[in-house]
């Protein structure tokens, strides 16, 4: 098994190539790729340091599964050429998500799909992956009508430029913003560039993702994404309109007792998710369940996960992990 990660020295690069070495990914040769400036510099993956090479060489070294996670033009430009060279890519752009002919996949929700004939296959947005862990569960029991989201994003999911800049802000440094105005002390009703109809890209992710993950463009659903200056994850409070009633003792046993899920949901101790708590974890946090008293049939969640990891990494590997098992690399 020859694995290149491209785009190894970013963020969530050196996340995927922790979590490599923590889940024991059985490779035989590691290709970490990257950016001509970055080639010839060193990576280190469980005790191993290796070189970065750039995208021609990696192509010519003939990796049987390449995980891409270095912005969607280099997706969009290279994953082709990679998989007309013979080599399997998952993807963590935004790219090829919504094309038709991709398979859009949360191992949680929907691996089974994916079959031998599958060259490229789109990870998710992180804010749609961590709400459909919690949500898959309640689409099957209940089905569900609709989905209010509010997102309250890490910095992290923008990036290296943006970590930077709230530790600037923090020691009253001046530097390069990576938003249009200060993160410390502040919160940004602005995840990526704003469409035509006045979302943002973040936001439309969350309505078109889900309707594809799901199976199910009858879903309503309208997301407000936020960006805050916290560094652990996501959060998200996720009112979600059902279409069977429910007994929230049902809900929340259900809930715990889905892969990927942790319940935290204990108001008499304090008891929910946090993003300081899901740093460097795997899994989809939820609390705060609870009935909205407003709305029959409607429940409201806090989701809280690691961008970088579940988000985005671990989901990427988790995928590689099903295709192995099922012999389809």
């Amino acid at each position: 098994m020859k694995l290149a990660v491209i785009g190894a020295t970013g963020m969530v690069g050196e996340v995927m190539l922790q979590i490599l070495s923590e889940r024991n990914f059985p490779y035989s040769e590691l290709i970490p790729v990257a950016s001509e400036r970055s080639v010839g510099k060193k990576v280190i993956c469980g005790s191993n340091s290796y070189t970065v090479v750039g995208l021609e060489t990696a192509i010519s070294m003939k990796p049987d599964l390449a995980l891409f996670s270095a912005g969607g033009s280099t997706s969009l430009e290279w994953a082709p050429k990679f998989a007309e060279a013979g080599t399997l890519v998952i993807d963590n752009s935004s790219a090829w998500r919504m094309d038709p002919a991709k398979k859009l996949i949360i191992p949680e929700i929907n691996a089974n799909q994916l079959t031998s004939s599958d060259k490229i296959i789109a990870n998710p947005n992180c804010s749609t992956i961590q709400m459909l862990v919690a949500l898959a569960p309640l689409q099957e029991n209940y089905g569900i009508q609709r989905i209010v989201v509010s997102t309250y994003q890490s910095i992290t999911g923008t990036g290296v430029k943006a970590v930077q800049q709230l530790e600037n802000e923090y020691k009253g440094e001046k530097g390069e913003m990576a938003y249009p105005y200060p993160i410390h002390r502040n919160a940004l009703p602005q995840c990526d560039v704003f469409m035509d109809n006045g979302y943002t890209k973040e936001e439309m992710k969350l309505v078109n993702e889900t309707r594809k993950i799901l199976n199910d463009n009858s879903i309503g659903v309208s997301a407000t994404a936020i960006r805050i200056p916290v560094v652990g994850g996501h959060s998200e409070s996720i009112n979600v309109q059902l279409k069977k009633d429910f007994d929230l003792a049902e809900i929340r046993k259900l809930l715990s007792e889905s892969p990927g899920v942790i319940v935290q949901d204990n108001p008499e101790t304090n008891t929910y998710p946090m993003p300081i708590y899901a740093e460097g974890k795997n899994e989809v946090f939820v609390g705060r369940i609870r009935k909205d008293e407003s709305q029959d049939k409607t429940l409201n969640l806090w989701v809280v996960a690691d961008n970088l990891r579940k988000g985005a990494a671990t989901n990427t590997i988790q995928i590689a992990e099903y295709l192995l098992q099922e012999n389809l690399i």
